[in-house]
């Protein structure tokens, strides 16, 4: 207890030292007992992340005394631990919680507890966020991303919900593609249809839970929903296990120049595609917690 409370206390003053926007907390560390006497937002992450199980189950079938093996696990648990600060800063900073700068992670797993100082613009997933802006704008990616993401983490109704939203080139899309249903957003105002109107969000998450994908313009209007898309899937290389769902997205964005977000239902796991390729994905499995 005593080690842990050393390394909690100077994290924070770290934090204050190098102006961090943000700490980020994972693991079973008492940060909240320090909470009252650090004006840094702190973000807690209420689950371990999945890559904490990967390096448990597999630095037990290596361990051994020998260095190089310990130095091979250490160096494996860190970029784990890397990259899931990553995914957490990305979503923390596109939902407007933290800005640019640098944010500190603190992360105990099961063998230590790292530091870990992180620069939000060097960060990979914001950089092509970056990238995707190119097709819609930032409020647009944001808006959808964040209804993307509440989606994959509460479903609907206490079910999980899985869907898909095809951004930009509507003209093209709509050519490639036909209603399932009845079109909900066929007749309503620009307002109505905008996603960037939270107060037509609730609308959004009851509609994914019908049988087909959102189409929507690169200014965030919706031109349609329950839209089947009409693709020839040849060629098109996705990760094995991922559904027709999947397959679609990344063809539709091979064959235009739209943007897709797509949700698992089974993983909570939301995917972003463009140019045919899947660009990031970010789990949602933990919840982000804020202390102050």
């Amino acid at each position: 207890m005593r080690n842990t409370n050393i390394i909690i206390e100077n994290a924070l003053d770290l934090a204050h030292k190098i102006d961090a926007c943000a700490i980020i907390v994972f693991g079973d560390l008492p940060i909240d007992d320090y909470n009252i006497q650090c004006d840094i937002p702190i973000y807690v992450i209420s689950k371990r992340p999945k890559n904490f199980i990967k390096y448990m189950i597999s630095a037990s079938m290596e361990r051994t005394q020998d260095t190089d093996n310990i130095s091979s696990q250490i160096f494996q648990e860190t970029t784990g631990n890397v990259e899931h600060l990553e995914k957490i800063a990305a979503i923390e900073y596109f939902l407007d919680r933290v800005s640019q700068g640098v944010v500190l992670g603190l992360i105990e797993s099961f063998d230590s507890t790292s530091i870990i100082v992180h620069k939000i613009e060097e960060n990979p997933i914001v950089k092509v966020m970056e990238e995707c802006e190119d097709r819609i704008s930032s409020d647009v990616l944001k808006a959808i991303l964040t209804i993307a993401l509440e989606i994959a983490d509460a479903g609907r109704e206490g079910k999980k919900v899985g869907t898909a939203f095809v951004v930009g080139d509507v003209e093209e899309v709509l050519k490639r593609s036909h209603q399932i249903i009845i079109n909900p957003y066929y007749g309503h105002s620009d307002n109505e249809r905008s996603v960037l109107n939270t107060e037509n969000w609730e609308s959004i998450k009851e509609f994914a839970q019908i049988d087909g994908v959102f189409i929507i313009s690169d200014d965030g209007y919706i031109h349609a929903a329950g839209r089947y898309l009409d693709i020839d899937a040849r060629d098109v290389s996705i990760d094995k296990g991922l559904g027709g769902r999947h397959v679609s997205a990344a063809t539709i964005t091979r064959d235009t120049v739209a943007l897709a977000v797509t949700i698992s239902e089974s993983g909570g796991v939301v995917r972003v595609y463009m140019d045919g390729i899947m660009k990031f994905s970010i789990e949602t499995s933990e919840r982000v917690i804020k202390l102050n």
